[in-house]
């Protein structure tokens, strides 16, 4: 398995690092609609639309994310988003619905076409304006990651949703958030890379509520994540798919990215 994971990442960063770093933005738009196109078919498997119905709605998805390049502006689409996770979000944590069936099934694949096009519009957004603008956008995530597995490793004694994701501590989650404050502290303090969405959010919002506004976003990342766990657990399978050998499917990469791109390129806007 771990043989796997790793021949699997390897071919991963062989394709993503270079497009990103030195593809033209176009090139990388169209890597991630692939990327969005694949996630949007998971995300029906998930919702149980069927093999063919998956298959369709991804299709569907792929033709959202193309008519939305024709809105005049992207923030109408980053607010849509935005309100589904501060909304829609927490609630179905909280009280966890049937996601799969019913008037659920029909908001959540209705909901997606949005999510998914509002991702793909912030990370094209983000590398418009440079390339470690778009890292260090990513690396919120990716440290809050990172963070809450060494930390919940370590520490982890309090669970944070026993019920959806059993591997989660609260730790963990301080970890994380402690982690993105370190980094943004240093990248800010130092200058490095500029302009960072650090650099951008300090610019727009002070130091304090730009430290403040990266902790909403680490809060984020974790309620992402912890979605997916939950269609995952409903639906009775382990990864989103298999598509990516040894680290399960597209959405189980991105879970945690889907709000923190539009609420982050929201503020900004």
């Amino acid at each position: 398995m771990l043989k796997t994971r790793v021949i699997t990442a390897i071919v991963l960063l062989a394709v993503f690092l270079p497009v990103t770093l030195f593809a033209p933005v176009a090139a990388f738009g169209a890597l991630i609609g692939l990327v969005v196109l694949f996630a949007a078919w998971e995300w029906a498997r998930l919702l149980k639309a069927g093999p063919a119905g998956s298959i369709v709605y991804a299709a569907v998805a792929a033709l959202a994310v193309a008519a939305s390049t024709r809105l005049e502006s992207t923030h109408s689409l980053y607010q849509a988003a935005g309100i589904f996770w501060l909304v829609a979000g927490p609630y179905v944590l909280v009280r966890k619905p049937t996601l799969a069936a019913g008037v659920w099934r029909a908001f959540l694949l209705a909901a997606g076409l949005v999510i998914f096009s509002a991702c793909w519009h912030a990370l094209v957004a983000a590398r418009t304006v440079g390339v470690a603008f778009v890292l260090s956008l990513l690396l919120v995530v990716w440290l809050a990651d990172i963070g809450a597995y060494f930390a919940g490793k370590a520490f982890g004694k309090h669970k944070l949703a026993p019920a959806i994701s059993p591997g989660k501590t609260w730790e963990g989650a301080v970890g994380g958030w402690a982690a993105v404050m370190v980094v943004s502290a240093a990248a800010l303090a130092l200058h490095a890379f500029e302009p960072t969405l650090y650099s951008a959010l300090a610019a727009r919002l002070g130091l304090v509520r730009a430290l403040f506004v990266l902790t909403v976003l680490v809060a984020f990342s974790v309620i992402g994540d912890l979605f997916e766990s939950m269609t995952k657990r409903q639906a009775g399978v382990k990864d989103s798919s298999g598509l990516l050998p040894g680290h399960g499917g597209v959405l189980d990469r991105i879970d945690a990215l889907l709000p923190v791109l539009p609420l982050a390129m929201l503020l900004l806007g």
